[in-house]
């Protein structure tokens, strides 16, 4: 399907063309040279691999030979080809898709190339919020907490004996080496074959669902959801699409920890319960309880109802402690990302995506351990302890010769530091997820086929196992622990018994009981949810009125609440509001400069403004209504909030578009379109 943009608006500088004319001084009459134009630099590694000619190509990657953006299926019911990006699997690809979503609020341009060859890195000054917060938590959950899990039961199932032969492998290896005093070469010849041979890690650690495994045991238990409708989280809950379990226990691990913190701030217990008071305001955002306070207020009569002494009035601690706490959330927040950063890292220089590099990051992480090797070939354990020995000593007692040299250092070179992190060192040009994300997007840009967006879920999976749950587990040992007259190294079975292995993959059925049993307090939420629905609608219908006497805030609010998603939303068009108008937002592809414009939802009329896809310095998502308020309206109404974005050009004119259907994917588009290089904020 080809998409056309019904409003063409050519923006922008027109630009050179191959060859220009050069004019001889000599004499003016003279025909003019011809020279041939300096090639456009390629900003960065990401946008040269989104420019290259690739050898596996899927749908987003083919010429289609048109000027036209090509329309890959931007509508819900429309059929997606597959796979969109060769080497690839579309659900992988929008699992990545997904995840970008939710970790990139905020991007601005800079002005030259950064260190590593790839952009989209996180701002020393990146800005702090409780949103972006836990985002960022939640990818720390899904990246390395189930990383870490899922390493610890492969030690667990080595531990366990239950499969015999590899661990008797693992043991006859280990211990040859340690007879031989050659513990240490052996493992680091260990790790560098797993670097270098990616089909050693399959074969020395054999996969098996991350829920199927006990931590304890390292033998098969039933997954905590009751099924095992996923191979790679920790519940093993259902899912429609790939990683959705993941992150849906991501949201629900930050949630369990907010529910604990704001308990404990409460002090919640069965002794009593703590009271609210409701007070009055003349909006939405001002009736709405900020969450932060109640838990401080809950916390300070607590004190007094357990006969403190404590006066809110003279406590000299309250102040400081505050702005000590939240001081320090832009450090931490920062820290959890570079972790969460590095464990992508290392992951893609292991596992490569396309159309990143295979066999390069692997080799340079193999050629780094080669030096080691070598050293630790002549290095023998009482060279190793005096070693260890004089380094602890000098860390100890050198601290002015380490505090002078750093101080030179950062005399001579301001930015040592950053020339010596990891990812513009070790890892350079090996990209985090987002950055790989942003590489596929351009793929699709440069290819005028902008890759649709995520499928979206609907109604929640079936609670049953996955089409491939069970496959392919011969190697798991037995889940019993053998009886005291029976010796697990002389007889072992094959394998987990079949009727063993279906019991803990499927669900078991509910009883009448259980599925008959009603909730009590149900009526009472109701009624509740149906006042605060009515009061919701009553305040957000006045807008209108304030928006027609000039009030800018509430034109931003018109429009907000939406039913769904929107039909013929993207690829070219995205209904939306500007200043409280309908109208939609158009990407131009056709003219000479690409650009963004808005016009209202008459054809016939020109773009209000335009922008030229080039000019775009900034690009901020920001929300359709406060955070205190969003949770509140969606909860009482049950409709999706459509928020927006802010737009900011190379002139600083800031165009805020409002109430737009699928947010997400303009967003992208705008950041994928153009060369500039981007720092998230």
């Amino acid at each position: 399907m080809i998409v056309t943009n019904p409003h063409p608006a050519p923006v922008g500088p027109v630009p050179p063309p191959a060859t220009t004319m050069a004019p001889n001084v000599d004499s003016l009459d003279d025909e003019p040279e011809v020279v041939e134009a300096a090639p456009q630099e390629i900003p960065t590694e990401s946008h040269e691999l989104a420019k290259a000619d690739h050898e596996e190509k899927g749908a987003a990657q083919i010429d289609h030979g048109q000027t036209e953006v090509r329309d890959l299926g931007w509508d819900p019911e429309a059929e997606v080809p597959q796979p969109l990006v060769g080497g690839l699997p579309n659900e992988e690809l929008w699992t990545l898709v997904r995840r970008f979503n939710k970790q990139l609020y905020h991007v601005k341009s800079l002005p030259g190339p950064p260190l590593g060859g790839l952009d989209l890195n996180i701002a020393d000054e990146e800005e702090f919020s409780p949103d972006k917060l836990r985002a960022k938590i939640e990818r720390l959950y899904m990246t390395v907490v189930i990383g870490a899990v899922s390493f610890y039961k492969h030690i667990a199932r080595l531990r366990s004996w239950r499969e015999r032969n590899r661990t008797l492998a693992f043991l006859g290896v280990y211990f040859v080496a340690w007879l031989l005093d050659f513990l240490v070469p052996t493992l680091i010849s260990f790790i560098m074959v797993l670097i270098v041979y990616p089909k050693s890690r399959s074969y020395c650690f054999l996969p098996a669902p991350i829920a199927l495994i006990d931590s304890k045991t390292g033998g098969v238990k039933k997954p905590s959801a009751g099924v095992l409708g996923s191979d790679d989280s920790l519940t093993g809950a259902p899912e429609k699409h790939q990683g959705e379990a993941v992150e849906q226990e991501a949201s629900n691990f930050v949630n369990s920890f907010t529910s604990i913190a704001i308990s404990s701030a409460s002090g919640k217990h069965p002794q009593g319960d703590p009271h609210s008071q409701e007070e009055g305001a003349s909006s939405v955002e001002d009736r709405t309880p900020d969450p932060t306070d109640l838990a401080v207020g809950a916390a300070n009569a607590k004190d007094k109802a357990s006969g403190g002494k404590t006066n809110a009035a003279h406590d000299k601690t309250k102040e400081p402690m505050s702005a000590a706490m939240w001081s320090k959330t832009r450090p931490v927040m920062h820290i959890i990302t570079d972790i969460s950063d590095g464990y992508e890292r290392f992951a893609n220089a292991l596992s490569p995506t396309a159309p990143f590099p295979k066999d390069k990051p692997r080799i340079k992480l193999a050629a780094v351990l080669a030096p080691v090797l070598l050293v630790s070939l002549f290095t023998t354990s009482y060279m190793f302890y005096k070693i260890n020995g004089f380094l602890i000593g000098f860390a100890f007692f050198a601290d002015p010769i380490i505090w002078r040299g750093l101080d030179y250092l950062n005399r001579e070179f301001p930015h040592w530091q950053k020339l010596l992190e990891i990812r513009n060192t070790l890892l350079k040009g090996v990209p985090t997820n987002a950055q790989l994300t942003i590489t596929l997007l351009r793929i699709g840009e440069h290819n005028k086929a902008p890759l649709p967006p995520p499928p979206y879920s609907g109604p929640p999976p079936p609670d049953v196992a996955h089409e491939t749950a069970g496959e392919d587990l011969d190697h798991l040992g037995e889940s019993r622990f053998p009886t005291p007259h029976t010796n697990p190294f002389l007889t072992h079975p094959e394998g987990v018994p079949s009727h063993e292995l279906a019991s803990s993959i499927h669900p078991e059925p509910l009883s009448p009981a259980v599925s008959a049993k009603k909730k009590h307090g149900s009526r009472l939420i109701g009624a509740l949810k149906s006042a605060t629905k009515g009061g919701i609608e009553t305040i957000l219908g006045t807008d209108r009125l304030k928006a027609a006497a000039g009030s800018g805030h509430a034109k931003n609010r018109l429009g907000v609440l939406r039913d769904g998603l929107e039909r013929g939303a993207g690829p070219v068009a995205f209904p939306c509001r500007y200043q409280g108008k309908r109208g939609h937002a158009y990407i131009t592809t056709t003219a000479t400069s690409p650009a963004l414009s808005w016009t209202t939802e008459r054809e016939d009329v020109e773009p209000v403004w335009s922008v030229a896809i080039g000019d775009v310095m900034e690009i901020k998502k920001v929300g359709g209504l406060g955070w205190k308020t969003k949770p509140v309206v969606g909860w009482a109404t049950s409709r999706e909030i459509a928020d927006g974005i802010i737009v900011v050009d190379k002139e600083g004119k800031t165009k805020h578009l409002t109430a737009i259907a699928l947010r997400e994917d303009l967003f992208n588009r705008l950041i994928a379109m153009g060369d500039q290089m981007w720092e998230a904020w």
